[in-house]
């Protein structure tokens, strides 16, 4: 009742009077009743009286005597709400005719008419959507107006209409105008820098993505941007007064920056410098210092302030942890940094980096390594680009630091004062450094330097009997280590003038110990030739021909020392390597070792034996009628070797020796079922193979048991001859049908295959060489040869395991690993198994096996993949079209092979998704488009299918394309009606929507069409009682033909659509 009380009423609530407004224009407060200074009784609201306007407060009596007077007031007053109603009305009318009247010039200005009016928002439409330039203009005037999301969405549509490069570059810059508007600054940045893309000399668009880099925070990249705008226009005030506003803002963030850098940098010293500090809060600050390396401002503010003199008082600590930290700083320090890599080599010193990397500390041995190695990366490959922009021109060449650093290398060989697993890593990092990384580079100068003054030293580690008194100390993989860096150097030779060297120096210093007298220096010897047997077997078999060496060997063999003996028989055990070697060896040495492995009492040399028999009785390989020993001897040996094998009382190298003589012994198919049945030697081996030592031995039973090794058959006639001119045919066992080998492969998934190999391919060790991940790629392919075995390879790893194969193998293990993604890419979810980034990855790897030197299978394997990834997103798209493979594709497209010709053509289905290879089709002059018709009347269904999609997808993305089909080849219209007429619905399919983007491009073409006998066919596919998207594709198609009037539209009951 309050809204319609005036002043002259009395009531106007209760317990509260209200605001109000006096006669005379004064304004009085609310206020509640009763008062402090009322009776109680007076708790309600009232007008004082008629005509004065005042409130006050009163008893409910008097409340209620106003409440009647205040309705009695509202029947007199009514007249006042009706007046206020008219005047709305008159209003909305008002608005309701300026709104017609706008409507009536928009439509004039269009050229439309009132009687139009079905068809004046679908005109408006349709002379928009075909138009991108109209798009552009529409997407201005709103801009213009302040409606950004309207522009974007007209710019945005624009963008997808635009066939011209330079109007693309124009509208994208037009978008990220509209994005910094709407406080995007990340999409603002991307469409700046794809117009910028296009045309460079934008300074528009320039100028839009400095705005947006400003807004992230990246402005080093806006300054960049800034200044480049100011050189194109060098008076524009508003460029000028960015790149001041951007320069201010750089200094000011360098500033906090350093100075919150530099205070924790200083509190850090402080802490590590005080001797009274307690060691766990020197080890925390060093700790700390570790971290702060790692940012870039950090590692500035240590190395100004003289923190590599702290640093080189840390590593002389007595804590290990200290040591630890002050290694790890200095990667930090070093990391991408030329500069102070070679500020740091110099005022360390290699002699003190060695010593600490040669300690007795196998985790302080492995930090001072990869400081080494990351020295070595920083002088070899420079600074980051931003860096060397700066530094560049006042560097000097780093090769005088580099020789120092390989020099204190070399010295560290022979050294007694370094421990083993010091001088493991020193060898480690020669086999990182000195060999080229690509044969494409004719400099091996390094190799070379190394050679001549570090061959003998290398040799004398190689020559050590750890045993005897004399020489250093030595780890288990130390001989190993040796061998794998004697054959990098021997690899990377270039002529046979440097290989005679290679070999001259060996033979030299074999000879030199071997001539001596004493029985020591004929062991050291010995040692030497076993070592290059296992690394450059050339050299090794060279020096093993020596005047008197085997003949030393095989005596020593008999030797009642132990040591003596342990020497021979791994000597013989390598010597044995070839068939022709092994036959003389059968000859001599297996009753030896027979008596050896029977009558010796030390374990070591009983296994060493025992694998010098397993080694001699697996000559003949694979070939089941060359065998060396009697029938069942193998198999005897296998069950002694899984025996020792499970034995953990043995010690590891007696153990490691076992599966030495399993890699031998399962080229026989029956060891090779005994060893998958048995569980528990599997699992010791698996084990084992975190052993660095065993890696081949165990890459290589595991290749035999899945008979991934390459067999080259022979072409039946040529086996018929050869039996005929009684030669040898070499036979294939009966256990190694693909049938059990499809057993073993299953039982070795059941023993946890992938998990070993997984962990084998981790492996930071020289002895992990490209021919050892050759081995883990082949037994990857045969683990997921079969399809329901590859999604346990990749829930266990597999598939991340596969990847550092195809860059870090051999040609072969290369080419194995690809091929084992492309299994795994067709047939699971590539999303799932390479999640990520990581499947970004798996693209090269694939593309890779698009060449003549594959076979036809790989061929095939990686098409398939690269369809699969190529339906997944467009950016994966555009990284298989930045690997180069859309030519590829092209030509795997002419391919005899029909299912490799299908497997390309469905490849380029998916990639015409880009509009980048939908360019190579409208761009004229090539028979691409003629290829497609062709193809999509072939006999071969998938191929058809292919080329029909792939059609359809171009005819509706690039419509200018349809006209162009007519002149491919005069039967393209019987190509068209027989795959409406098909028998396969997806071929039916493909046809219709071609024919309909044909009917949608132009109206002759549709002419063409309704002439012949598509529309009989189209009549019929449209009156399926199924509402399927055949059916509605034929009916657009007949709805086209009635809009352009080439057919009459059907009357109610009649028979069909009539010309």
């Amino acid at each position: 009742g309050r809204g319609i009380l005036n002043p002259n009423e009395v009531g106007c609530g209760a317990m509260l009077c209200e605001a109000y407004s006096d006669h005379w224009g004064g304004h009085h407060t609310g206020f509640h009743c009763p008062r402090l200074s009322d009776p109680p009784d007076l708790s309600f609201c009232c007008w004082l009286g008629e005509g004065l306007g005042l409130k006050q407060c009163c008893p409910r009596s008097q409340y209620h005597n106003s409440m009647n007077s205040s309705q009695t007031g509202t029947r007199v007053n009514s007249k006042e709400p009706v007046y206020r109603l008219t005047v709305v009305l008159l209003y909305g009318s008002l608005v309701l005719v300026l709104m017609l009247v706008d409507f009536l010039w928009f439509c004039r200005a269009r050229g439309l008419s009132l009687d139009d009016h079905d068809s004046i928002v679908p005109t408006i439409c349709t002379s928009l959507i075909q138009n991108p330039g109209a798009l552009k203009e529409e997407g201005n005037t709103l801009f213009n107006a302040g409606d950004m999301q309207g522009a974007l969405c007209f710019y945005t549509k624009a963008l997808k209409l635009s066939h011209s490069q330079a109007e693309s570059a124009v509208l994208h810059r037009n978008r990220s105008a509209c994005y910094l508007k709407l406080e995007d600054y990340t999409k603002a940045e991307a469409d700046a820098s794809k117009a910028l893309d296009a045309d460079p000399g934008d300074v528009k668009a320039r100028f839009r993505r400095a705005q947006a880099l400003q807004k992230l925070g990246r402005l080093n990249e806006a300054f960049l941007d800034a200044q480049r705008c100011a050189q194109m226009e060098p008076t524009n005030n508003t460029f000028k007064e960015m790149l001041r506003l951007l320069g201010a803002q750089s200094q000011k963030k360098v500033t906090i920056q350093m100075s919150s850098t530099d205070a924790r940098v200083q509190q850090m010293f402080s802490l590590l410098l005080d001797p009274s500090a307690q060691p766990s809060d020197r080890q925390k600050a060093a700790q700390n210092l570790v971290v702060l390396s790692r940012e870039e401002a950090g590692a500035e503010q240590i190395f100004r302030n003289d923190g590599v003199k702290l640093i080189q008082s840390l590593l002389g600590s007595n804590q290990e942890e200290v040591v630890l930290s002050a290694l790890r700083t200095l990667v930090g320090l070093c990391t991408g940094h030329q500069s102070r890599t070679m500020a740091i080599v110099n005022e360390l010193g290699m002699e003190q980096l060695c010593g600490v990397m040669g300690s007795g500390a196998s985790a302080v041995s492995l930090a001072a390594c990869h400081l080494l190695q990351v020295m070595f990366e920083a002088l070899t490959e420079g600074m980051n680009r931003e860096i060397r922009g700066k530094d560049e021109a006042i560097l000097p060449e780093p090769s005088r630091e580099l020789r120092s650093m390989l020099r204190h290398l070399v010295e560290m060989m022979p050294a007694s004062s370094v421990s083993g697993p010091g001088r493991d890593s020193a060898i480690n990092l020669l086999v990182k450094q000195v060999p080229r990384k690509s044969q494409r580079n004719p400099d091996n100068s390094l190799t070379l330097w190394v050679i001549d003054q570090g061959l003998k030293k290398i040799l004398e580690v190689a020559g050590t009997v750890p045993e005897m008194s004399e020489g250093p100390p030595l780890t288990d993989n130390s001989h190993m280590s040796c061998s794998v860096l004697l054959s990098k150097l021997y690899d990377d030779l270039k002529s046979d003038a440097e290989r005679e060297n290679f070999n001259k120096l060996c033979e030299e210093y074999v000879q030199h110990h071997f001539g001596r007298p004493g029985l020591e220096s004929k062991l050291r010897a010995i040692q030497t030739v076993s070592v290059l047997l296992q690394g450059p077997s050339d050299v090794g078999n060279r020096t093993l021909e020596m005047s008197g060496m085997m003949d030393a060997v095989i005596s020593l063999c008999a030797s009642e020392v132990v040591c003596h003996q342990q020497v021979a028989v791994e000597a013989l055990i390598h010597a044995a390597g070839k068939a022709k070697r092994a036959s003389f060896i059968t000859a001599n040495g297996v009753a030896l070792l027979k008596d050896l492995y029977k009558k010796s009492e030390n374990d070591q040399i009983r296994v060493r034996a025992l694998v010098g028999l397993c080694k001699l009785g697996s000559a003949g390989g694979t070939d089941f009628s060359m065998k060396q020993f009697a029938e069942g001897s193998t198999l005897k040996l296998a069950k002694q070797c899984r025996k020792w094998l499970c034995n953990e009382s043995l010690p590891p190298t007696s153990r490691r020796w076992a599966i030495e003589g399993l890699a031998y012994l399962t080229f026989d198919a029956d060891v090779k079922e005994d060893l998958v049945e048995d569980r528990n030697a599997l699992q010791a081996m698996f084990q084992l193979s975190e052993d660095k030592t065993v890696l081949f031995a165990v890459g290589s039973t595991l290749v035999n048991c899945t008979n991934s090794y390459d067999v080259d058959k022979p072409d039946p006639q040529m086996v018929e001859l050869a039996k005929y001119a009684k030669q040898h045919v070499p036979e294939e066992h009966p256990k190694d049908a693909h049938s059990f080998v499809e057993k073993r492969l299953m039982k070795l998934l059941e023993a946890g295959v992938v998990s070993a190999l997984v962990c084998m391919g981790k492996q930071e060790s020289p002895a992990l060489t490209e021919t050892c991940r050759e081995c883990i790629a082949r037994v990857f392919l045969a683990l997921v040869e079969r399809q329901e075995d590859r999604g346990t390879v990749v829930a266990q790893g597999g598939g991340k395991a596969l990847l550092p194969l195809v860059s870090e193998s051999t040609d072969v293990g290369k080419t194995k690993a690809a091929q084992a993604l492309a299994k795994i890419t067709i047939t699971s979810n590539p999303e799932i198994a390479f999640p990520g980034e990581r499947i970004y990855e798996v693209v090269r790897p694939l593309v890779s096996l698009l060449t003549l030197d594959c076979t036809l299978l790989q061929n095939f394997e990686s098409l398939m993949a690269l369809t699969n990834l190529a339906g997944i997103s467009e950016r994966l798209r555009q990284k298989i079209i930045k690997e180069k493979a859309v030519p590829k594709v092209e030509g795997y497209m002419f391919e005899e092979h029909e299912l490799v010709r299908a497997a390309a053509t469905e490849c380029m289905c998916n990639l015409v998704l880009s509009t980048e290879v939908q360019q190579l089709y409208v761009a004229t002059g090539n028979d691409r488009l003629k290829l497609l018709v062709l193809y999509s009347g072939e006999e071969d269904e998938r191929l058809r299918k292919a080329a029909a999609g792939t059609l359809a997808m171009l005819t509706a993305e690039q419509p200018e394309l349809c006209a162009r089909i007519p002149g491919t080849t005069s039967h393209w219209l019987e190509i068209l009606q027989a795959l409406l007429l098909s028998d396969s619905l997806e071929l039916r399919h493909r046809g219709v929507v071609v024919m309909l983007n044909l009917m949608q491009a132009e109206k002759s073409l549709a002419e063409t069409l309704m002439e012949s006998e598509a529309l009989e066919i189209l009549s019929v596919l449209a009156k399926s009682t199924e509402q399927s998207p055949i059916s509605r594709a034929a009916q657009h198609c007949l709805d086209k033909a009635i809009e352009y009037g080439i057919i009459k539209k059907p009357e109610e009951g009649g028979e069909g659509n009539e010309p």
